[in-house]
């Protein structure tokens, strides 16, 4: 099948703004820029409490971003 002039034209010019477009993505801020929140559902000082206070603190050590529970 062959494209007219102009089809082929707007296919490139698509191919350069994909291009452009995933360039810029690239230099985005880091993402998150505020603390994370870690929401538990259950009382405070129980299992899941203190399970979900490690896990936030192994992702603090890990990923280097701020875990709130």
């Amino acid at each position: 099948m062959r494209y007219p002039r102009r089809t082929r034209l707007r296919f490139g010019l698509a191919a350069i703004a994909t291009a452009v477009s995933m360039n810029s993505a690239a230099l985005a801020l880091d993402y998150p820029t505020r603390p994370v929140r870690l929401i538990v559902p259950v009382a405070a000082g129980g299992g899941a409490d203190i399970t979900g206070r490690l896990i936030a603190r192994w992702f603090s050590e890990r990923l280097v971003q701020q875990f709130i529970v």
